[in-house]
């Protein structure tokens, strides 16, 4: 009797650390999507919070200048070339302006991309609106396929008087990998 007492021991141990696990899983998988994601929204954090279309009337203030900064990122795995057509440019906050970004899928294969913004500093996510923009939907490419991409963006004129440059950065990614609202 005193040997399946330590094995019962073991077996009990071997079950809670199996739970444990089934557990970390479920909250990393299950349940921290969602609290990133309303983190996200709440915040701004992430260029989320302002990522839906919108109707904006502009009143430009041609007394202020911007410098709105374009980086491309992508990921690892993913197949693509992605850049900003250009790197920069500078803004009146109230008024209306256009960019593109130019991608294209390197391989041989039909893929699908997502682009996931990203503003900093992050007191201007709040103030930068995006009009039309590429990351609102994911991007179907046949094999080798290159496109322009748009993007229709107004800075508020209630942006902080100590900002003076917003950097817009986008992540592409193969869109199975990207998690949406």
């Amino acid at each position: 009797m005193s040997e399946s007492l330590p094995q019962l021991s073991n077996r009990s141990l071997a079950a809670r650390l199996v739970l444990l696990a089934v557990a970390m899983f479920a909250f990393g998988f299950v349940v921290l999507p969602p609290l990133y994601r309303v983190f996200c929204d709440i915040t701004g954090f992430g260029g989320r919070g302002n990522d839906s279309p919108m109707v904006v009337a502009e009143a430009p203030d041609l007394s202020r200048s911007i410098r709105i900064e374009f980086v491309s990122t992508v990921n690892n795995y993913a197949p693509w070339q992605f850049e900003p057509a250009v790197e920069s440019m500078i803004v009146n906050p109230g008024q209306m302006y256009y960019a593109t970004f130019n991608a294209s899928n390197l391989s041989d294969e039909a893929r699908t991309g997502q682009a996931v913004p990203s503003i900093a500093p992050v007191v201007a996510s709040e103030h930068f609106q995006k009009i039309e923009c590429f990351c609102f939907v994911s991007q179907e490419y046949a094999g080798k396929e290159s496109r322009v991409l748009p993007l229709q963006f107004i800075v508020s004129p209630e942006l902080p008087e100590y900002v003076d440059t917003i950097t817009l950065s986008y992540t592409y990614f193969e869109s199975n990998y990207v998690t949406r609202r």
